[in-house]
């Protein structure tokens, strides 16, 4: 089954780019489903001072299942809609984010 979000990889096919839907200041921290193709990911930490780019940062390392340092806001910092680069295969990051949403 193909995920409804888009993962789109990099040329040299080492990592790749998700797009998030950010929200911050929820009561929980986790995947809030698909918004436009973009993963809906929500977390606790308020929107300012860069709290909740770190948190979602965090978040998606921890659901992918991947360090910290393997996931990196390149797109959208003061935005809700962001990209992040993954150090991991678009297929990896598809077929985790397809059991996480199933």
């Amino acid at each position: 089954m193909r995920t409804p979000i888009q993962v789109e990889a990099t040329p040299d096919g080492r990592a790749c780019l998700l797009s998030v839907k950010a929200q911050p200041g929820a009561r929980k921290r986790g995947p809030a489903g698909t918004w436009n193709g973009m993963l809906k990911l929500a977390v606790t930490a308020p929107a300012e001072d860069g709290r909740a780019n770190e948190d979602l940062v965090l978040a998606l390392a921890e659901m992918l299942g991947l360090r910290r340092s393997s996931v990196r806001l390149v797109a959208g910092e003061r935005s809700r809609q962001k990209r992040f680069r993954i150090e991991a295969s678009a297929a990896v990051v598809e077929a985790k984010l397809a059991e996480i949403l199933a």
